[in-house]
């Protein structure tokens, strides 16, 4: 008493050990008492508070057991597991702090309990990610960004789920190319290219449509009675009628103009020639109006008697089912036609 009075008059702090005193509950509540042997990780992550970084603790951390309540759900793992992908949200621990309840010593997150089963398995997998079949993709995709799994990890995640991956494609470096490609590559860059983009899939669609009402019968009597009687005698006696003035190939030549105009802006304002023939869309697009020029080829070789007409006619009827690939214009409009052509080109073709 005596020495404890002589310090507190010379103003020398006095030091006293204290247990650490649990709190009671009160009565009619529910409160958790943590027990005194499972206070490491709240000890633990005072001291990470603190920055204060001690290895001997950080092994033995990683030997334990750590609570994670999602939503009134509880998972059980280790420390260690977490601990292999220290730059998410639970691998590191002066993340995961401010979730953490220490009256009920376990980490609580009011988030989707049915992906949290894929997101643990993540860490004890060591990295392999599957969405639960009863969880929309955008609420997982939700779920991942919030345990900050990683931008590698949501591409993988998209790259399986069948999602386009955006290519990062170049500009032209002259700024009048790249305005006018913008214009025409870019639907959404904008209010100009966005009504190009318009324009452009109205008029694939009327193309589309003339196409498939050519094919009926009442538009193409006089055509089908040419072929019928060419096909049974093998001569032109009958007159054929005039296929410049015939509406549909009045609209069809409309529709060509367009393409071809389209696909020369292109091709002139492009950044990489090369890159642009080797680009599938670029390839469908030549292909859409190659048979339209061989079908006016023939038409003015035709007239002028310089082939055969029967031979002109088969041509022609191997051209028309050409024309189909003009339905895949809408691809560079559509994301569900891309995705289509994605699994049209992964998926082998068998033919019977």
């Amino acid at each position: 008493m005596d020495a404890f009075k002589l310090a507190f008059e010379i103003g020398q702090p006095s030091s006293c050990r204290c247990d650490a005193i649990m709190p009671l509950p009160f009565e009619g509540t529910n409160m958790t008492v943590v027990p005194g042997e499972n206070l490491d990780e709240t000890v633990a992550l005072a001291a990470l508070s603190q920055d204060v970084y001690d290895p001997e603790r950080a092994d033995q951390e990683c030997c334990e057991r750590v609570v994670i309540n999602i939503s009134g759900l509880r998972f059980e793992t280790q420390l260690k597991t977490l601990a292999q992908f220290p730059a998410t949200l639970l691998g590191d621990p002066r993340k995961r702090m401010r979730f953490f309840d220490p009256l009920r010593n376990e980490y609580f997150f009011d988030r989707n309990r049915p992906s949290f089963d894929a997101i643990l398995y993540y860490y004890q997998s060591g990295g392999r990610l599957r969405r639960p079949v009863n969880v929309p993709v955008d609420i997982f995709m939700e779920e991942i960004k919030f345990y900050e799994l990683g931008e590698e990890v949501i591409e993988n995640f998209k790259e399986d789920e069948g999602f386009i991956k955006e290519e990062e494609r170049p500009l032209p470096e002259n700024e009048f190319q790249r305005q006018v490609w913008l214009l025409f590559e870019y639907p959404e860059s904008s209010g100009p290219a966005r009504g190009i983009a318009i324009v452009s899939v109205l008029v694939i669609l009327i193309s589309i449509v003339i196409f498939c009402l050519e094919t009926l019968p009442e538009f193409r009597e006089d055509g089908k009675m040419y072929e019928e009687h060419l096909a049974f005698n093998g001569t032109a006696s009958s007159k054929k009628p005039n296929p410049f003035t015939d509406p549909f190939f009045i609209v069809e030549t409309l529709c060509i103009i367009w393409f071809s105009f389209e696909l020369l802006v292109r091709f002139l304002a492009c950044p990489s020639k090369p890159a642009f023939f080797k680009n599938i869309m670029n390839t469908i697009d030549i292909v859409a109006i190659i048979p339209y020029f061989i079908t006016l080829g023939l038409e003015l070789a035709e007239h002028q008697g310089n082939s055969q007409q029967a031979m002109s006619l088969a041509i022609l009827r191997v051209i028309r089912l050409v024309r189909v690939f003009r339905i895949f214009k809408l691809s560079r409009h559509s994301k569900g036609l891309q995705i289509l052509g994605k699994t049209l080109q992964a998926t082998p073709v068998t033919f019977c």
